[in-house]
């Protein structure tokens, strides 16, 4: 498996923890939260689709994916912790993520300094990656989280994107992001169909 910061995802669910908790306590459901994460993400990719030349909008852009992420990992605890896991949340879980990515990554692609057809592939490959990864499971094996380029992963290269942005970084820069994002989310998605494939082999005698 390819490093990917997913794997740092047991570290952030313990400092987690205490949030959780107060959630369990205010009766939240994972679904919402889930939700909620992705009209939050809309919401601020309108704003930023809106207003493409705001560098405050930019910069807290890093802040929102970092919100996203724990909101994200927050909801699959409260699954567990509350034993609502089902598989509406699952689904959810899947396209709201997909909708979420699309919303808060493109609208790089309207920054005068970033080449728009970079970030549509870009954006295009992540999805890609993402299919990828469900597609093991028609294979019979779980799904597939392998990196390079998994979805903490672009939320990371995204969100130091954005900071470069709105600290005026030349467009090679930006542009050279976006080139790398792309590029390891084609890896990505060669990488999952290939774990997955030799998990469902079948055992040699």
């Amino acid at each position: 498996m390819s490093f990917s910061i997913y794997q740092l995802k047991p570290k952030f669910q313990q400092l987690l923890q205490p949030l959780m908790r107060a959630l369990v306590r205010c009766r939240v459901t994972p679904n919402q939260i889930t939700v909620a994460t992705m009209l939050l993400s809309v919401a601020y990719g309108l704003a930023l689709a809106l207003q493409p030349h705001c560098a405050g909008l930019w910069a807290g852009l890093s802040a929102l994916l970092l919100l996203r992420m724990a909101l994200n990992a927050i909801d699959g605890m409260l699954a567990n912790a509350t034993g609502q896991k089902t598989r509406l949340g699952t689904l959810l879980n899947e396209i709201c993520d997909q909708v979420s990515d699309a919303a808060l990554y493109l609208p790089f692609a309207l920054v005068a300094a970033i080449h728009a057809p970079l970030v549509v592939l870009a954006v295009i490959a992540a999805l890609l990656a993402e299919f990828a990864g469900v597609l093991s499971l028609s294979a019979g094996v779980p799904r597939r989280f392998d990196g390079p380029m998994g979805k903490s992963d672009r939320a990371f290269w995204f969100g130091l994107l954005s900071l470069l942005l709105a600290c005026g970084a030349a467009p090679l820069l930006l542009n050279a992001v976006v080139a790398l994002v792309m590029l390891l989310a084609a890896l990505t998605t060669l990488n999952r169909l290939r774990q997955a494939l030799r998990a469902s082999a079948p055992a040699t005698p």
